[in-house]
């Protein structure tokens, strides 16, 4: 059973998509990592995910 759950997650700045339909799942007891090359939304993502900034659309 997932600890968390993200669907469909869209950040846009500007009207430029920063996260485009994001969807992941963390289960109990995972380690999870997040790679990506420089711009690529990374921190966007984590701030949606612990909600410090909301998203245009998606759930978490």
């Amino acid at each position: 059973m997932p600890i968390l759950s993200v669907c469909n997650l869209v950040k846009k700045y500007n009207k430029k998509p920063v996260t485009n339909d994001v969807s992941f799942e963390v289960n109990a007891g995972e380690v999870v990592g997040l790679l990506g090359p420089n711009g690529a939304g990374k921190t966007t993502a984590f701030y949606l995910t612990v909600g410090l900034i909301r998203p245009d659309s998606g759930k978490i």
